[in-house]
This record gives structure tokens, sequence and C-alpha cells, in this order.
């Protein structure tokens, strides 16, 4: 099993990248937040890696940090999930902010993920909420209350509400300068992503 890759950066793509190692490249499908701490194309990365073995083939899965690896891990330990929507509900904010959200019981954060529905969403809460709330605790950590008041996490769930994906909800809020305000945020992200924008598509 291959359990890290170091190596220069080959390809770098929305929800893959390429690194050379020792004269191999390898594949790996990471996370929108994983994708934040590689380099550009031609620099030396490291990420911890999971490989999923199936009968007709052989995956490798890259994450920034080992605490992503195991959240990872355990949400494809869940019945219904499988490792891409495991890597969507990672790409829809930091893992500390779901292993907040399995803690506090908050199946709607999970809902928001395409591939996860409201049973799916229950059932992560169900099966995963002692096992890591028991692991923060013998790691010393502490959970820290939800952050209702977050205008940023806020911001992001009024695009997906809006019918944007938790990924590009994160990109569109990308760039923009932190605000007290939801409501701002979500205006300003939305006019940079209107066609003809200088920050659009």
């Amino acid at each position: 099993m291959i359990a890290s890759v170091r190596g220069e950066v080959l390809v770098r793509r929305a929800n893959h990248v390429v690194i050379e190692a020792s004269g191999v490249g390898y594949r790996l499908t990471v996370s929108a937040e994983t994708l934040r701490s590689v380099p550009a194309a031609g620099q030396e990365t490291f990420l911890h890696a999971e490989t999923i073995s199936r009968d007709d083939s052989l995956s490798l899965y890259g994450f920034a940090s080992e605490e992503e690896r195991d959240l990872f891990v355990q949400l494809i330990g869940v019945s219904g999930i499988g490792p891409k929507v495991a890597v969507a509900a990672l790409s829809g904010g930091p893992h500390r902010e779901l292993i907040t959200a399995i803690v506090a019981g908050d199946a709607k954060r999970f809902q928001a993920v395409p591939g996860i529905g409201k049973r799916t969403a229950e059932r992560i809460i169900l099966e995963l909420k002692d096992r890591v709330t028991e692991e923060v605790a013998q790691a010393g950590g502490t959970i820290a209350a939800p952050e209702a008041s977050n205008a940023r996490s806020l911001a992001r769930d009024g695009l997906i509400n809006l019918g944007y994906a938790p990924l590009e909800a994160e990109q569109m809020l990308d760039g923009i300068e932190e605000a007290d305000d939801a409501q701002a945020l979500i205006g300003a992200a939305l006019k940079r992503a209107a066609p003809g924008s200088k920050g659009g598509a």
C-alpha cells in the first residue's frame, strides 16, 4: 500500500494531481482543501495517501494531513459513502469543520454534499460521532462549538442553498475580503461570478 508520495508536481487539476517520485508519476485524487496546499507544477510537494483497490481498478487519494486522510477512511466506512463522495464532503471545508459537524449532529452540513441524502447524512452522524469524539479526546484536543455566526460559513451555506456545489461555493468566496455580513459576501460572490465580470469565468 502506498502511504505517501513526495516529489515534483507534474499536473495540478481541480480534482487531482500527478506527482513524479523516483521516475514514476502518481495520479492522486484530492479534495479542494488539499489542493490548496499543492504548489504549481514544477515544484516539490508531499501528500499522505490512501490506496483504494477494487476488482477493476487501483486508485490513489492524496491528503495534505493525516487527519484528513483518517476522516476520509472513516467516511468510506459508512454504508453508502464511496471514495468520490467522501472527497466531495472533504472539499466542502476544512476537515475540522466536518468533525465539528459530526460531533454537533449537524446532518445538514453533509446533506449539502452531492451524493449524500438525508438518511446517509444521519447515518454518518450516528456511526462516526462517538468514534470521532473519542479520538479527539485521546489526542488531547477539543471540539470547538459550531460557529453559527461565522459569516463565511453562512455565506457558503447560502450559496449552496442557491444551487451551487460546495466546492463551487468555496471557489466563489476565495479572494473576497472577509466581512461580518454573510449577505454582503454572497452578493460579492454572485457579482464576481456574473458573466462579463472581471472575477467571473
